[in-house]
């Protein structure tokens, strides 16, 4: 047992040696990010965009649907999930990639609004700082007001609006529950999961999205099953 346990202590000092540098260049990475625009300048250049929507404007089923597929925590959670961070090191061991994130809503607008979409363990670093930065001063609704606000939808779409008027000609309000939940997997993949890029794997993506607000506790499956009926 005393071997076990000096196993486990010299491959923890060996896997803080090895990352504590990337922690060092994550950090300076986030507080050069924050000197050039700092968080309250930032949130006013996004709400300055044309297209940008309030949450008061936006069906409930879609904000729903992004919980249950992005960040099933997010309400609970302080900007990193340590539950989905955990699953997604063992994934990652798994596969020796860095394929899945654990990102949360807040990580992931950290991503949108202040760094590069690269996979490199420096900024997912500098994005988890980033993200309980912004937890600090911004309420929830904000961040998932901002996140719906700069996710990428594909075809030069940037919003949920910009987005629900180019794929369905409608503004968010007007979209059936089919069609919020679709928009709710797209940014996920653009390029494979627009409508528009192919709606076969759209309508894939779609599935999963209605699977995990089962999940959730969102839907039931007789509801589910009445929205996979309506017209795209």
């Amino acid at each position: 047992m005393k071997k076990l346990f000096k196993c486990i202590f010299w491959v923890c000092i060996l896997c803080l040696a090895v990352v504590s540098p990337f922690i060092n260049s994550g950090y300076n990475m986030y507080k050069e990010a924050l000197e050039n625009i700092p968080i309250d300048e930032m949130v006013a250049e996004i709400q300055s965009k044309e297209y940008y929507i309030e949450l008061e404007d936006v069906p409930q089923i879609y904000l729903d649907a992004v919980i249950a597929v992005e960040d099933r925590r997010f309400f609970s959670h302080t900007g990193v999930d340590i539950i989905s961070i955990g699953r997604a090191i063992v994934t990652d061991i798994q596969t020796m990639s860095l394929k899945e994130g654990g990102s949360t809503i807040t990580q992931q607008l950290c991503k949108n609004i202040y760094f590069t979409q690269e996979r490199k363990l420096e900024r997912k670093v500098a994005e988890v700082f980033m993200a309980i930065e912004l937890e600090k001063q911004l309420e929830k609704e904000e961040i998932l007001e901002l996140y719906i606000n700069t996710s990428y939808f594909g075809s030069g779409c940037y919003t949920l609006r910009e987005a629900s008027l180019e794929y369905f000609e409608k503004e968010p309000m007007e979209l059936n529950e089919s069609q919020c939940i679709l928009l709710a997997g797209v940014p996920n993949a653009p390029a494979i999961y627009a409508p528009n890029a192919n709606l076969e794997l759209s309508l894939q993506r779609q599935a999963q999205v209605i699977a995990k607000m089962i999940d959730c506790g969102y839907l039931t499956q007789e509801e589910a099953d009445k929205i996979l009926e309506q017209e795209i």
